[in-house]
């Protein structure tokens, strides 16, 4: 659960992604998307509940999520001119992923 102002949000939420997937997360504006990532990247701490990224908890062992989590925007800060797969490339090329 996080809370946003006076306005609690992601509260109830239960999620599982299998090793090796990739998950695209949908929803309208305010549903809680962009905090969820935050809160799996590390970049926010949860207010309650727990949060664990291939075994690693996002707040006793940020590093390890770090190490095993990817995640990547609608939007590269990049170059504009991205395409989605180009977007994806970029960021599993930083991870030093292998293209096959």
């Amino acid at each position: 659960m996080q809370g946003y102002g006076a306005k609690v949000v992601l509260d109830g939420v239960d999620l599982t992604i299998a090793a090796g997937n990739f998950t695209a997360v949908l929803g309208p504006n305010g549903a809680g998307k962009t905090m969820a990532g935050h809160i799996l990247s590390t970049l926010v701490r949860p207010d309650a509940g727990t949060a664990v990224a291939n075994g690693c908890d996002v707040v006793r062992d940020p590093g390890g999520v770090r190490t095993s989590f990817g995640l990547t925007g609608q939007f590269s800060a990049v170059d504009k001119l991205l395409t989605g797969e180009e977007n994806l490339m970029l960021v599993a090329h930083l991870r030093h992923l292998s293209p096959t």
